[in-house]
């Protein structure tokens, strides 16, 4: 069952917030590198080349607070520093795990290629992966902090399984590395974190196994911690309304992509979670106007009330130009504040939210 998302979501809402409605604004995570900073993670690992590990660090800090403010600026009320020191999501939490190790890349589309880890033995928690990184967002941040964590379906079954008898039971063994160390983000001071599954949407029979992760997971975990849920891409008739037993915050899914056409799975049952809807295209390099956004956000309010409406971009942006990104990101920003002041002002019928469209 779903945890109190209501026990947690008013600490975002910035002291000097314009209107009485509140739509959440944040991101999901990954935000497009500078280009510098991608010729820095060359540099480093070049044996002719001056620049050194420590180099590195300056420079990845220096690009954390570039995009901290970057989405500050963009008037987002929480930020993450757009994975400025992770690599693929997979690939940056096994190399950080006791138990895998890599073997080289796979290729998995086109001319994309995933240096796929193995589980050799089983896995174990040694030091913190994000403390660090968390610690020194929130230093440059004056607003709060979200922090993604790959989950622990999408890290079992993306790996190459050789030391369990099933990857079922690797999967619940990192989950509870996962709450591990979401203890350690919540005693630095987090209060939103977001576990990320893209397997789910692949093998959405397999929702029951997820479910018991996030059990585990969220196990002694107190309710002014927001926890989040972002599935990206797939049926999410596969898996509703089984979410609804989990424990769980907020369920973020990616529906602009797909025009809204799954909208209508949310509507009966209930969902219990809060819903983090998707309302930007990350797939595309073209900035949707505000107009386009606020009436993707309607979308949402035919599914929850306003109270229970957080606002994203379908999925992390980091394969788009970063003027795109910004763009979409600040046009997004605008849109869920015209909307709260055309809630406020009564101009939406949130009994039917598109009825002017």
């Amino acid at each position: 069952m779903a945890r109190n998302p209501a026990a947690n979501r008013d600490q975002f809402r910035p002291d000097d917030h314009p209107n009485d409605t509140f739509l959440l604004s944040t991101v999901v995570g990954s935000y497009p590198k500078p280009k510098w900073l991608n010729r820095a993670d060359e540099l480093v690992d070049d044996p002719d080349s001056k620049f050194d590990d420590s180099d590195l660090e300056e420079a990845h800090d220096d690009a954390c607070r570039l995009i901290t403010h970057e989405h500050e600026r963009a008037g987002l009320d929480t930020v993450v520093d757009g994975e400025m020191r992770r690599n693929e999501m997979v690939e940056f939490f096994a190399d950080r795990i006791d138990g895998y190790e890599f073997n080289g890349p796979v290729k998995v589309w086109g001319h994309n290629y995933f240096d796929k880890p193995s589980v050799v033995e089983e896995v174990e928690y040694d030091e913190p992966w994000l403390v660090d990184e968390f610690e020194f967002t929130s230093s440059v941040a004056e607003r709060p902090v979200k922090v993604p964590i790959t989950g622990p379906y999408t890290l079992g079954f993306w790996a190459f399984n050789e030391a369990y008898p099933s990857t079922e039971e690797l999967v619940y063994d990192l989950a509870d590395l996962v709450n591990e160390e979401v203890e350690k983000l919540v005693e630095a001071g987090a209060r939103y974190i977001q576990i990320d599954e893209p397997a789910l949407a692949t093998t959405p029979e397999d929702h029951a196994i997820v479910g018991e992760a996030l059990e585990r997971i969220a196990a002694g975990i107190p309710e002014e911690v927001r926890i989040g849920l972002h599935v990206c891409y797939g049926d999410y008739s596969r898996v509703y309304p089984e979410v609804n037993d989990y424990p769980i915050d907020e369920f973020d899914i990616e529906l602009s992509n797909g025009d809204y056409e799954q909208i209508p799975v949310l509507e009966e049952p209930e969902l219990e979670p809060d819903l983090a809807l998707g309302v930007v295209d990350a797939h595309t390099a073209e900035v949707e106007s505000v107009e386009e956004i606020k009436r993707n956000i309607r979308q949402g309010l035919r599914v929850v009330p306003p109270e229970k409406l957080t606002i994203s971009p379908d999925c992390g942006l980091k394969l788009l130009p970063r003027e795109i990104a910004y763009g979409k990101t600040e046009n997004m920003v605008t849109a869920v504040r015209e909307v709260e002041t055309e809630i406020d002002a009564g101009e939406i019928d949130l009994d039917n939210p598109l009825a002017d469209d």
